[in-house]
């Protein structure tokens, strides 16, 4: 039997999110069923809400940065227990059976992980993210937020945090190491955090120093300007990594020229446009142009822990669900500091 919930959704591409009625499923023998206390937003769900990425599920209820509380769980449930405080991050699902997914990458199942929202469940109905006030999630797609961690802060971790940590651990950022953080937006203040955690050296490269002091009160210990010239020049040959979070189209061979023989630029931001790239920028130095999407289940709790063990969760700013659409209106302007958390309990 299914349960009907409040939730805010996207009725067609584009259109403001608008407040409805969405059911979640009933709680099944291996269901933790979570009553969400606090959904981020992630330029990603603007992203799918507007179809950016491509055609998309309608209607659409975003939002895979969700932190809450258990409220009930099935009866083969072993993980959680009521009253435990959990979070759920891009994906509900996975095959559990190729290579990828017994490894612990669930996020790079060969047959398609099933996304938190704007995908198919194995059940045949579509998924519907956190921007509601319950979700039911299999126990094996849920992960614990340790104590140290507040609700509110923790739960941007679950997409903002994660995509961040993945590959700065990947790509060995750590003492000795000189690591560069493209974008001081929403996911790049995650990755100042969590380098400068893991001991590397760390510099923000942003369009304008406008966010300088907070970069440096992060943890930075430098930040350039992109719009410079001088600094393309300056910092020629610098970066064992430089890490793009960055989702407007890049001068990818500007920025490969700032790493050192051997560096590699990640992205985790996603353009809508196809780039262009002269391949001498990484056959020159043997650089590597890379990217990386979230963490599996085992590392975004790893993740988790190392962010409480650290004492720091996302910066954020605490909206009701009415300002949700103002709210992605300001995100494509750059006017927040550092991420929005929606309080589901105004849904």
């Amino acid at each position: 039997m299914t349960t009907p919930v409040a939730a805010y959704a996207a009725p067609a591409p584009k259109a403001p999110l608008e407040r409805t009625t969405i059911e979640r499923r009933a709680v099944g023998e291996h269901d933790v069923l979570i009553d969400i206390k606090f959904a981020g937003i992630c330029h990603s769900d603007i992203h799918q809400a507007r179809e950016g990425w491509g055609e998309a599920i309608f209607p659409m209820v975003p939002g895979h940065e969700i932190a809450g509380i258990v409220a009930e769980v099935g009866s083969g449930v072993t993980k959680y227990k009521v009253g435990d405080r959990v979070g759920v991050g891009c994906m509900v699902d996975s095959c559990r059976e190729c290579e990828n997914c017994k490894a612990g990458q669930e996020q790079y199942c060969t047959k398609g992980m099933v996304g938190t929202y704007n995908a198919v469940g194995k059940d045949g109905e579509p998924t519907y993210g956190g921007y509601t006030q319950k979700i039911v999630v299999d126990e094996n797609f849920v992960v614990r937020i340790p104590d140290g961690l507040s609700l509110d802060v923790a739960a941007p971790l679950l997409c903002a945090g994660i995509t961040t940590y993945s590959p700065l651990k990947h790509w060995g950022a750590g003492p000795g190491k000189k690591v560069a953080v493209l974008g001081m937006g929403g996911l790049g203040h995650m990755g100042v955090k969590i380098a400068h955690a893991l001991g590397a050296e760390v510099t923000v490269l942003s369009q304008s120093l406008r966010k300088k002091d907070d970069g440096l009160r992060l943890g930075a210990d430098h930040y350039h300007a992109t719009s410079d010239p001088k600094t393309f020049e300056e910092l020629a040959g610098t970066f064992d990594l430089i890490l793009s979070t960055v989702s407007a189209p890049l001068d990818f061979n500007a920025y490969l020229s700032l790493l050192k023989a051997g560096g590699a630029l990640v992205n985790v931001g996603a353009p809508e446009e196809p780039i262009s790239l002269n391949l001498f920028s990484v056959i020159g130095g043997g650089k590597t142009l890379a990217g990386s999407m979230i963490g599996g289940i085992a590392e975004t709790q790893e993740m988790l822990d190392f962010c409480a063990e650290h004492g720091f969760g996302a910066e954020i700013e605490l909206i009701r669900a009415d300002q949700i659409n103002e709210a992605y209106e300001r995100v494509l302007n750059s006017d927040v500091r550092y991420r929005f958390v929606i309080d589901t309990a105004t849904i």
